[in-house]
């Protein structure tokens, strides 16, 4: 290789490979062109843990049924809800929905709807608009509206109704009359 003599920064000469320049010989060819593709490459972004939603556990039972429409002006219905194994005794007043999944012994007026789920059972007395009894009631019932008795339903006692729908399966016994508009029984 031929080397010829360069001048340097402070004025000395430098044996140089010939026909290179200080800024183009291969070693710092190679570093630039690495240096030049790192400050090319954007910085890695910051890895984050987004917040995962927690799932709901699926506690089984009777698939849910839409809301009854036993609505507030404002828009809240008052609904009391009596889960598995929880037993209930006492008078219930001024609930929208009672939804009984549990034992309920009371009495239940002013209200507008009862569920009785197919592990519910209610023992008592209840003056309603609208009742849907897939579990078991016993005692006097009183369905202003509507008495829907699912094919796992039982209902034994005294019972009241303005319309009655009964499914296959479904039972009812005890002393059962219609009751007409203006509220008096018809035997």
């Amino acid at each position: 290789m031929f080397f010829k003599k360069k001048g340097g920064d402070d004025g000395t000469a430098k044996d140089q490979p010939a026909g290179l320049t200080p800024a183009s010989t291969p070693a710092t060819d190679d570093l630039a062109a690495r240096g030049a593709s790192m400050t090319q490459q954007k910085p890695p972004a910051p890895v984050s843990n987004p917040e995962v939603p927690k799932r709901v556990v699926d506690i089984p039972g009777p698939p849910r049924r839409p809301e009854p429409a036993a609505k507030k002006s404002d828009g809240e219905t008052k609904r009391l809800t009596v889960g598995r194994d929880i037993i209930l005794s006492g008078e219930i007043t001024s609930c929208d929905v009672l939804v009984v999944e549990g034992r309920v012994e009371a009495t239940l007026s002013n209200s507008h709807a009862i569920e009785i789920s197919s592990t519910g059972h209610f023992k008592g007395k209840a003056e309603i608009d609208e009742a849907d009894i897939n579990g078991s009631f016993d005692g006097t019932l009183s369905v202003r509206s509507r008495l829907l008795v699912r094919a796992t339903g039982k209902v034994t006692g005294t019972v009241r109704y303005g319309q009655l729908e009964v499914e296959r399966g479904g039972e009812v016994t005890g002393d059962v009359q219609l009751v007409s508009s203006g509220g008096a029984s018809t035997s």
